[in-house]
């Protein structure tokens, strides 16, 4: 775990507020009990699906590393533990070593996930989630699959019939319905007639600040050292955060609050790089516990831009190099039917947006509980973010923004 003195604090920074700094030589809470940061189901759960998360976000951010990439681990995480429902053991425990849950203790685990599913699929954070698996019906499924998956999840794996346009009006009302409208067009193209089994996994978030940014002119984004573009901005002065200094990393962070819970966490180099790799390798459950535990409270100009994006993937190739290939060739589903079936591809899509609403206006830190120094934090150039429920600290988006003009609008 990376506690190292999160050297994170606050260099220069706290120079300037030396009565907030805690001694160095003092070990932080998380090292003292490192093997207690995750004390419940609930956030052992959240942990084991955020690791899981940042996991396949590597592979994705690997895969092109000046690729923009956005992806909804809870929601994936959702569709491949259903699917764990139907898999010999063999294939249950490589699903669970994936999805990070060989770590966990649980006995109720299917519950504990739909518990946190539940509590973060809500509109108070502006999140919609869908999370099912879909069966070629020539599989000849078993109706205690489909029952299992229902009584754990509420949702019940659907039998497709083979007709390539009658299939993809099927998923795409289904998924339209769960997300409230927000994704119309799950699949852009229609299923083969062979598809034997495809889960997938779909998300929406529309998140507002707790106090609100004001909409800004066009700035220039440095998208390496010769590009610049223009992009939309949204800023205040004063606005209240938590940041930190990663000098490991070279990097500042920021954690802005959102309404329901939520918020928004900023990994923004100090200087303009094409290379994220130092902050993506470091990314875990616990980095983000500790990062989080250690950043201060502060009034800063803060600027970012305005974003509207979404992503479509087929996350199979990066799921197989994780250690799930045979999924593609033999993949043992024989609670799912007495006929072997392949995973054909594991579907993700996902949107997000977030503007300049909020709350009320920013209002500078009560005075005690912040620093009001001359801080900026201007994300103009190439940035890692995380959007995490801060009850559980469940991840429920990762993104990297390289280049802004490159975004998939909604």
């Amino acid at each position: 775990m990376k506690t190292t003195a999160l050297a994170l604090f606050m260099g220069a920074l706290l120079s300037l507020a030396s009565t907030q700094q805690a001694d160095p030589e003092e070990p932080t809470p998380a090292e003292e009990e490192e093997v207690e940061i995750f004390t419940t189901p609930a956030t052992q759960m959240a942990a084991a699906a955020s690791n899981f998360g940042f996991n396949l976000y590597r592979q994705l951010a690997y895969q092109d590393p000046k690729a923009n990439v956005f992806l909804s681990p809870l929601s994936i995480a959702g569709a491949l533990t259903q699917l764990s429902l139907g898999g010999a053991p063999r294939t249950e425990q490589q699903l669970y070593r994936v999805l990070q849950y060989h770590h966990l203790m649980d006995p109720h685990l299917h519950s504990t996930l739909k518990d946190l599913l539940a509590s973060v699929n809500t509109p108070s954070k502006g999140l919609s989630m869908a999370s099912r698996v879909y069966i070629d019906k020539k599989l000849r499924l078993k109706v205690n699959y489909l029952n299992a998956v229902e009584k754990e999840y509420g949702v019940r794996p659907k039998a497709l019939n083979g007709s390539p346009r009658a299939d993809l009006k099927e998923v795409n009302d289904w998924v339209r319905q769960q997300t409230g409208g927000k994704i119309a067009h799950f699949l852009s193209a229609s299923l083969p007639r062979n598809m034997g089994v495809l889960p997938l996994g779909a998300a929406h978030f529309r998140g507002q600040w707790v106090s609100r940014l004001q909409k800004g002119r066009p700035e220039p984004f440095q998208v390496d050292s010769w590009t610049s573009i223009q992009v939309p901005m949204m800023s205040e002065t004063k606005y209240p955060v938590k940041l930190g200094i990663e000098s490991d990393l070279n990097c500042k962070i920021t954690q802005v609050p959102m309404q329901g819970d939520v918020s928004m966490l900023l990994f923004l180099p100090n200087e303009v790089s094409q290379n994220l790799t130092l902050i993506e390798e470091s990314l875990t459950a616990e980095f983000i516990h500790d990062v989080v535990s250690v950043l201060q409270p502060v009034d800063i100009d803060l600027s970012l831009p305005a974003l509207s994006l979404s992503s479509e993937n087929n996350l199979l190739p990066q799921l197989l190099d994780m250690g799930l290939a045979q999924l593609a060739s033999q993949p043992e589903l024989v609670k799912i039917s007495t006929l072997p079936g392949k995973v054909s591809s594991v579907h993700h899509k996902v949107s997000l947006e977030v503007m300049e609403e909020g709350g009320q206006a920013a209002r500078s830190s009560p005075s005690g509980s912040g620093l009001s120094l001359a801080l900026s934090f201007h994300v103009n150039r190439p940035f890692i973010f995380l959007v995490r429920d801060d009850t559980s600290g469940a991840i429920l988006f990762i993104g990297r923004v390289m280049d802004p003009s490159k975004l998939k609008r909604n």
